[in-house]
This record gives C-alpha cells, structure tokens and sequence, in this order.
C-alpha cells in the first residue's frame, strides 16, 4: 500500500490540473471498488467545480464548490495519470517497474476543464483495494475513516509534548504504537522503520519507556520526532519511495527507495559509519520490521 509520501506525490501531481477546474464529465465504468460508489456518484460531480485538492493521512480529498467533498484512497494498487489534450499521456522519466496500462483497468475517468486547459484525470486500480466516496465536507471530521486520526507527520502539527501524551504509560512496542494511526495519521510500515534507526531506538522499547514520569519528553522522543518529520519531508521531496506497482502521477516513479538505511536490507551492512553490524528483520504483529541490533540498543 502507497504510504504518506506517495499519496501527498500524488497529490501533488494532480493539484495543477484539478483545483479550479469543472467536471464536465464523469465516466463511472463499473458500481464498485473495494466499496459500492454512492448513489448518482457520476450525475452529482458532473458540472461540479473542484475548489481545492488536500490530503489527510492516506485520503485525496477534493473540496467541490457545492459544499461536498470527493474523497479517493489508492487502495493497494491504484494510480492516477492524467492526459492532457495536446499533449498526450503525462508519463516522462525512466521506469523501474511497468504501471498497468491495460484500460480494463481503468475504472473512473474525470473529464475536466480548468486553468490548465482540457484533460482527462484516469483512476487506474487491477486491484481494486481502492474506493471513492462523497459526503459533505461539514460531516467529514466525524466521518468513521477520519473521526479517529491523528496528528499528521509532517510540519510541525508532529511535535515531542504531544506524542508524549499518547505514548506515556504505553507498555506496547515502540513500533507497533508508531503505526497506530490514533496517534499519527498516514505513518506507515517503511518510514517508522527509518525514523527509529535514525534515532537509534529499537522496535522492541516499551513506548512510554520515551516519556518521564511527569509526562515529558525524553531527549530520544524529541529525536524519534524530528527523525519521523525529516525522513517523510525528504520521502517526498524524493517522490516517494514508489514500492512495487505504486507510481507517480506523472508515470515517473520515486528514488528514495535507494536511500533507505535499513527497510528491505536485511543481511546487508548498516550503513551508520562506525557500526559494523549487519540489518536484521523480525515480524511485530504480522509486519516486517528491520533494524540495526547494534545501533538501536535504546
């Protein structure tokens, strides 16, 4: 499944053609995803005009001008290209691995007009994990997959007091307490992996082991936050890591993957100068986890 980077890389790439621009047109080629559309889904966006494209934890969420809000997961496969009259298929740079391009899978096709001219936004998903929904954007906070999220990873919404809230008291393994999306939303699998090794905590430490016993911050909490913020800024900066079939907007694919320290290295060196030691991998609640024993001793 895409993780935080990959879907803000998304976001991102739609943003220029999307926001401001009108749904002329909507091609709804079969009645589900993972879940059933709404009723009416294609007739109730026609004609709609999309005021803004944002994101929250793993959700793509288009604010239309009527006070509705369309919302997009990727699900485990799904992707987004966009052709722009004039200009074909917006596909540059070198591939690693192919993205479908059979249009059996292409399940949802938006027609838009806006700023950026005409172009056809295609959602393409050969597994269909995906889904899409509308609701009104007053009711979203209270919506089931939004009500319970939390703080998001990036900028400074992330910050030491208030993770330590969360965690103090916690006896759970810091990584399992990373990846519950109460405490931080869209936080996923890859970059908890490379936020610990850059702060040199073990998987396996009690999380409120991170807090005092007057529920401050450690000096390792701070540094597990920063380290959480700076590898997902530069995870997008890098545009996102584009693991198996997952693929930019653009049809390029990410490199950060290359950068990882310890994710998916298990038996190699550490690449810490001085270690020595090799990356190990273990299961935490059916989840790979990789980690450097040496260096992540706290």
């Amino acid at each position: 499944m895409p993780e935080l980077p990959e879907v803000e890389t998304v976001r991102r790439g739609l943003q220029p053609v999307m926001e401001g621009a009108r749904i002329v047109r909507v091609e709804q080629r079969r009645a589900d995803l993972r879940f059933v559309f709404p009723a009416d889904f294609a007739s109730r966006l026609e004609g709609r005009q999309i005021i803004s494209l944002g994101r929250r934890a793993k959700y793509l969420i288009a604010d239309l001008d009527d006070g509705m809000v369309l919302v997009s997961h990727l699900g485990m496969s799904g992707s987004f290209r966009i052709e722009a009259d004039g200009e074909g298929t917006l596909r540059p740079g070198a591939f690693h691995h192919e993205r479908s391009k059979d249009d059996k899978h292409d399940h949802v096709v938006l027609h838009v007009e806006g700023p950026a001219g005409k172009a056809r936004v295609i959602y393409n998903d050969p597994r269909r994990f995906g889904y899409m929904d509308l609701m009104a954007r007053a009711a979203l906070v209270e919506h089931a997959w939004f009500r319970s999220l939390g703080v998001e990873p990036t900028g400074n919404s992330l910050n030491a007091t208030g993770l330590a809230g969360q965690l103090a008291g916690k006896k759970s393994p810091l990584k399992a307490a990373l990846l519950d999306q109460r405490i931080i939303a869209g936080l996923g699998n890859i970059y908890v992996c490379e936020a610990m090794w850059r702060a040199k905590l073990s998987p396996l430490k009690p999380a409120g082991g991170l807090v005092t016993s007057t529920g401050r911050p450690r000096k390792q909490l701070e540094l597990l936050t920063q380290a959480i913020r700076d590898v997902i800024d530069e995870a997008i900066a890098a545009g996102g890591s584009s693991l198996r079939d997952h693929i930019r907007t653009d049809g390029t694919l990410g490199y950060f993957q290359h950068g990882f320290s310890v994710y998916d290295r298990e038996g190699k060196a550490c690449p810490r100068p001085g270690c020595g030691d090799t990356v190990r991998r273990i299961v935490q609640s059916g989840r790979s986890t990789f980690y450097c024993p040496r260096c992540q001793k706290h």
